[in-house]
């Protein structure tokens, strides 16, 4: 029997977010975490769980022990599945972006799809601006989608979708901060305009006779604020 929700999300999102599915569903259950370490197993197969931007991967043994399936809202279009979707885009200078809402497989971000959003990415765009729009989109799409998720049973219809075979990691971020000697212009400017805010503790570098030299924007360096 469908009786609780988990809610996988950061601590400024849990109390907003469960009390909207509370209010689609009076008697929900709703349990919210912050990591996969505390999914308690022994609910699961009466649960369903939800995440919310959230870095987490959740294992495959939780995945499949869920009785009522899992579902993600990932700050990034199909396009871009996987870790930093909004520093690749910005990298890749593309003109679309959004977010999306799909069901947890295995594989990171490859799950069937329910809902997209997209817009137009302004020119000159921020890393953390790109964000934010986003993560007003996965807002709208929560608010959209809360009765459905805490009150049907059946998983969410999916749409005729699919993800991209480009899955982004810390692996591929890791070699785009790694600046090569002979880089040209336009593409270190690139990096540095997408990588270059710390986000990670990691951001472009040349590697010279032992010697790192870092390029990071100022005003997105979370150092720059501290005494």
């Amino acid at each position: 029997m469908f009786e609780s929700i988990i809610l996988l999300t950061g601590p400024v999102e849990q109390s907003a977010l469960a009390s909207t599915l509370c209010r689609h569903n009076p008697g929900l259950t709703v349990k919210a975490v912050e990591t996969a370490a505390d999914l308690e197993r022994d609910t699961l197969r009466r649960a369903r769980l939800i995440g919310f931007a959230t870095p987490v991967i959740v294992p495959p043994d939780i995945l499949q022990a869920l009785g009522y399936g899992a579902y993600n809202f990932h700050p990034g279009p199909p396009q871009y599945p996987g870790f930093a979707p909004a520093q690749f885009a910005i990298y890749d200078q593309a003109a679309e972006f959004g977010a999306t809402v799909h069901e947890m497989a295995d594989r990171v971000d490859s799950g069937p799809i329910v809902d997209v959003a997209r817009f137009s990415v302004p020119a000159g765009i921020s890393v953390i601006e790109l964000e934010t729009l986003a993560y007003m989109q996965l807002v709208e799409m929560f608010w959209r989608l809360a009765q459905a998720l805490a009150t049907q049973a059946d998983p969410l219809p999916g749409l005729p979708l699919h993800w991209s075979n480009k899955r982004n990691s810390r692996r591929a971020y890791r070699a785009a901060c790694d600046i090569p000697l002979d880089i040209g212009r336009d593409d270190l400017h690139r990096r540095i305009h997408a990588f270059g805010g710390n986000h990670y503790d990691m951001a472009p570098a040349i590697h010279l006779h032992g010697v790192e030299f870092r390029a990071v924007i100022p005003s997105q360096d979370p150092a720059a604020d501290r005494p």
